[in-house]
């Protein structure tokens, strides 16, 4: 019995699955699991095709997280305040009022 193995995809059919990931906002492993991808080769090419699209740097790509500012609704202060740090002593403060 010979073993088969999947079809090789080309960059631009993995640039649009990690586009196709990024839209579903599921996590990168549950995605994976449901259209029967590789968790390693994702990774290994969502990492391959970000760095493509970045300026040369020393530094590692950090994986993004979002707030929805929206979702955090009214409280009984009269308003929030979000600061990230950003590192290098940089932080970018949110406010509302």
């Amino acid at each position: 019995m010979t073993k088969t193995y999947p079809s090789r995809r080309s960059a631009e059919q993995w640039q649009a699955l990690v586009d196709q990931w990024q839209r579903s906002g599921q996590s990168a492993k549950q995605f994976c699991k449901e259209q029967g991808l590789g968790y390693a080769s994702f990774c290994q090419w969502r990492r391959r095709l970000t760095q493509a699209d970045e300026p040369a740097s020393n530094s590692s790509p950090v994986e993004s997280s979002f707030i929805d500012l929206a979702s955090i609704g009214p409280s009984q202060a009269s308003g929030w305040r979000i600061v990230l740090s950003l590192g290098n002593g940089v932080e970018l403060t949110l406010n509302q009022s």
